[in-house]
């Protein structure tokens, strides 16, 4: 009888919870989405690698403590704003990139058309009373983004109260019925969030106005460490006009200036060996000759770490 070979039973043990949680993170019916793995040693006392697969700001905390090694963020913006220290970080953040996943998004605020408003800044100095309509996931990168771009305009969500406005907290996408729906039945008037593929269409169909931002105010952000952006008629033919907006692209993948090279070189290696296994939004296997460079789709504003920029450079995706 031959003998068979056994895969040693701690590798047995982790690659059944890592199926397992593969498996489970892509079901329909379970609302398991994240992960945060642990990696060691057998029997060591301290686990070596700390991967969180988040995607809000809370993942930039995580690194920066040395809770996590590896984090993700979508989209770029809020890393480029932690990096330079900007508010609400005190102090520059000790953070590198190791790679992009490409992610082209913008920033939008739309309004009903007969509320007469032509950019965000009118809000404020009309006063204007809207019933906005939010993402109702509390720590989105969404509500990190809103915060400052109603900072550079000149009003904030209590500003928008006190006039008689209201702003509703709703589960979901733009495209879900408590909030394009909402705009629909005259329950809101105004619904602010990212993914524009999904909803711009909607909007205008539903009576909506895209509104741009003023040059001033997009400068103001730009030195905060924000991009620029464009939602394009070309793109979005019913829309009325171009509008100047605020870059959301891009899902860095982000650890510790600290963060040992034989880890990052790993962590690079293993992306490069299962790229063909990881789902993004275009077709194929991960891109990676586009993920270590700065594109419009992967916004590339805080460092490489030295480890990852030698990998890919080595390999040939950088040149």
């Amino acid at each position: 009888m031959a003998l068979i070979k056994h895969a040693q039973p701690v590798v047995t043990r982790s690659k059944l919870v890592l199926e397992v949680a593969s498996e489970l993170v892509t079901r329909a019916d379970k609302p398991w989405r994240q992960a945060m793995l642990y990696l060691r040693d057998q029997g060591a006392g301290d686990w070596s690698a700390r991967l969180f697969a988040s995607d809000t700001p809370s993942g930039i905390e995580a690194v920066a403590k040395g809770e996590a090694d590896l984090a993700i963020i979508n989209p770029s913006a809020p890393l480029t704003v932690a990096y330079r220290g900007n508010p609400p970080y005190k102090e520059p953040q000790p953070l590198r990139i190791i790679t992009v996943i490409p992610s082209y998004d913008q920033f939008m605020f739309a309004v009903k058309v007969d509320t007469e408003l032509s950019c965000l800044e009118e809000v404020g100095e009309k006063r204007v009373p809207l019933k906005l309509s939010l993402r109702g996931q509390p720590d989105h990168s969404i509500h990190f983004v809103l915060d400052h771009v109603l900072q550079a305009v000149g009003f904030s969500l209590d500003d928008l109260r006190s006039w008689g406005g209201e702003v509703h907290y709703h589960a979901g996408m733009p495209n879900a019925d408590k909030r394009i729906g909402g705009v629909r039945r005259g329950e809101m008037n105004a619904l602010c969030d990212e993914a524009v593929s999904v909803w711009t269409d909607l909007a205008v169909d539903a009576g909506m106005r895209i509104l741009p931002l003023r040059e001033e105010t997009v400068r103001k952000l730009e030195a905060m460490g924000y991009r620029r952006g464009m939602t394009a008629k070309s793109d979005f033919p019913f829309m009325e006009q171009d509008v100047l907006t605020i870059d959301f692209s891009g899902w860095p993948v982000f650890c510790h200036e600290q963060t040992s090279d034989d880890l990052v070189t790993a962590i690079c290696e293993g992306l490069e060996a299962r790229r063909d296994r990881i789902p993004w939004q275009g077709e194929g296997p991960l891109p990676l000759e586009v993920m270590c460079k700065d594109t419009p789709e992967g916004p590339f504003d805080v460092p490489l770490h030295p480890a990852a920029e030698r990998f890919w450079r080595e390999r040939g995706y950088l040149r």
